[in-house]
């Protein structure tokens, strides 16, 4: 028996990728702007949880993702934008060991903040 873990910020999540779908689609069809590629977002099933500090000379963003090696997250910055992303994958379950309980989140993930303007952290995907 699978156990699927019902998770609200999901539902948020699916809301915004389907404006964002549409206002892409507005984007393109009337030469508004070129649409970004949603790709990673698109297929993101749960957010970490992140901190965002700040100290004279750096910000620091500080994201839970446990069990993940360095190696395996994605960091990307372009045009005042961070994002990142990556994979967990779910342990699988073994003849001598069975799950009672999952309430960890598995598979995509994704997060983007806006750093333009950093001060009260514009985060763009909450």
């Amino acid at each position: 028996m699978s156990i699927i873990r019902w998770n609200p910020s999901r539902e948020l999540l699916n809301m915004e990728r389907e404006f964002n779908k549409l206002f892409n689609s507005f984007g393109k069809r009337f030469g508004i702007g070129e649409a970004e590629s949603f790709n990673e977002y698109e297929n993101a099933v749960w957010m970490p949880l992140t901190d965002i500090k700040e100290d004279k000379d750096n910000y620091f963003v500080m994201l839970d993702l446990p069990g993940i090696s360095k190696e395996d997250v994605k960091v990307y910055y372009n045009n005042g934008q961070l994002s990142v992303s990556g994979e967990r994958k779910q342990e699988k379950e073994t003849k001598d060991a069975k799950f009672h309980r999952v309430e960890r989140a598995y598979g995509r993930y994704y997060r983007s903040f806006t750093t333009l303007n950093f001060t009260g952290v514009a985060d763009k995907n909450t």
